[in-house]
C-alpha cells in the first residue's frame, strides 16, 4: 500500500481494528457509542498526564465515588482533594484540577466548553488536554497527541528528527490524518495502538492495522523511533528527614506551603533540599524540636522530573505532653495520605526498617 494521502487511508483500518480490540476503561464509552460525560473525560485526562492507566484506574474510581459531579469536586476543600490525590504524583495537577472544577461550576453552570478554544481558557488545561476533551467528549476533529500517538506517528511517517524538536512536525501530521467522522474514537484508537501494539520496545508490526503503510517498518527502523535528544544528567539534592514519634507511634507531619513543589501536601519535617549532603549536627537547627535525635542507618532516594532527592534521616521520640506543644499533625505512619517521597521517608522509621530487613531475610534463598 502507498503512503497515506487522505485521513480515511489511516482512519478506516484503524477504526476497524479499534472496534474489535479497544481497551475497556472506566472513563471510555464503547466504540461508536455516545461519548462519556465531559466531567469523566476531563478527570481521566488530567490524571493520565505523566501517569500510567493501571495507576490511574483506582484514583479515578475513588474520585467519582467521592465527588460524582464537577460541582461536588468544586465544593470540596482543596486539602481533601490533595490528600485524595496523594501517591499519583505531579501535585500541581491536583491544585489545577480543583481550580478548574471551581471555574466550571461557578462561571459555566457546571458545563464544560465544547471547543478547544473554550477549554484552553480553563485553569490547568493545556493544548493536549483541550484537544483530547474536545475530541473524546464532544467529537470535535481535534488533533490529539500524547506520548503513544507521538510514537505511532513518528514510525508511520519515519520522522527521524529527535524529540522534543519533532513535536511541531508530529502535530501537523496528526492534524492531517484526523478524520471528521468519529474523531474521538480515532484519538483513542491511536492511543490504544501505541499502548498495546506500537510499543516503545519490540513493536508487534505483524498485527498492526497500519503496518502496510508504515514507512519506519519498511525501512527497518521502527524500534529506533521516535529518536530522543541526548539527556543531560539529572542533578542531585540532599535532605535530612526528622522522624519524630509520639508515645503511641504517631509521627509528626506538617502541611507544605500552597505554592511550589508538592504545594499544600502533608510532609515529613526535613532540612532544606540542597545540592550538598547535610551533616546531622548542622541540620539540627531545622529540627521541629529539641530531643535525642538518633541517626538512622541507610538512606533512600526519590526521583522527581528534574532532580533526584537523596534522603537521610534521624529519629526521635517525645511524650504526648511534649507533642501537644508542637505545630503540625500527628498521624499513624501507615494511615497518612502522603506523596510517595514522604512515604519513602517514613520507611526509614526504626520499625519499618526492621520489618523490611526481616522480610528480606525470609525471602533470601537458603544456602547449601
Amino acid at each position: 500500500m502507498p503512503s497515506p494521502r487522505r485521513p480515511s487511508d489511516i482512519a478506516t483500518p484503524l477504526l476497524a481494528w479499534y472496534d474489535r480490540h479497544h481497551r475497556v476503561l472506566p472513563w471510555r464509552a464503547p466504540p461508536g457509542a455516545p461519548p462519556m460525560e465531559p466531567y469523566r473525560v476531563w478527570l481521566s485526562e488530567v490524571m493520565l498526564q505523566q501517569t500510567t492507566v493501571p495507576a490511574v484506574v483506582p484514583y479515578f474510581d475513588k474520585f467519582l465515588r467521592r465527588w460524582p459531579r464537577v460541582e461536588d469536586l468544586a465544593a470540596a476543600p482543596v486539602e481533601d482533594v490533595m490528600e485524595a490525590w496523594a501517591g499519583l504524583g505531579y501535585y500541581a495537577r491536583a491544585r489545577n484540577l480543583h481550580k478548574c472544577a471551581q471555574a466550571v461550576a461557578s462561571k459555566l453552570g457546571g458545563r464544560f466548553p465544547d471547543t478547544e478554544e473554550g477549554l484552553l481558557e480553563l485553569p490547568g488545561i493545556g493544548a493536549y488536554t483541550a484537544a483530547a476533551i474536545a475530541a473524546i467528549a464532544f467529537n470535535r476533529p481535534a488533533a490529539v497527541m500524547d506520548g503513544n500517538i507521538e510514537r505511532v506517528i513518528a514510525r508511520l511517517f519515519a520522522i527521524e528528527t529527535p524529540l522534543p524538536q519533532a513535536k511541531p512536525e508530529l502535530r501537523e501530521r496528526v492534524k492531517g490524518i484526523t478524520p471528521q467522522q468519529r474523531p474521538g474514537d480515532f484519538a483513542q484508537a491511536m492511543m490504544d495502538l501505541g499502548a498495546t501494539v506500537c510499543t516503545p520496545k519490540s513493536p508487534n508490526c505483524l498485527i498492526c492495522p497500519l503496518a502496510a503503510m508504515c514507512k519506519a517498518r519498511k525501512a527497518g527502523i521502527a524500534q529506533a523511533l521516535p529518536r530522543k535528544a541526548t539527556k543531560v544528567g539529572r542533578p542531585v539534592r540532599h535532605t535530612l528527614a526528622f522522624l519524630l514519634e509520639r508515645d503511641d507511634g504517631a509521627v509528626l507531619l506538617r502541611r507544605r506551603p500552597p505554592q511550589g513543589l508538592l504545594g499544600g501536601m502533608l510532609e515529613v519535617p526535613s532540612a532544606p533540599w540542597r545540592e550538598t549532603p547535610w551533616q546531622n549536627g548542622e541540620a539540627l537547627k531545622h529540627a521541629p524540636t529539641d530531643c535525642d535525635w538518633q541517626p538512622m542507618p541507610g538512606e533512600t532516594e526519590h526521583v522527581f522530573t528534574h532532580f533526584a532527592l537523596k534522603i537521610a534521616a534521624v529519629h526521635g521520640r517525645i511524650s504526648a505532653r511534649e507533642a501537644a506543644k508542637l505545630d503540625g499533625l500527628w498521624q499513624q505512619p501507615r494511615e497518612a495520605a502522603l506523596p510517595t517521597v514522604m512515604k519513602k521517608m517514613l520507611r526509614l522509621l526504626p520499625q519499618e526498617a526492621a520489618a523490611k530487613s526481616t522480610k528480606s531475610r525470609r525471602a533470601a534463598p537458603a544456602r547449601s
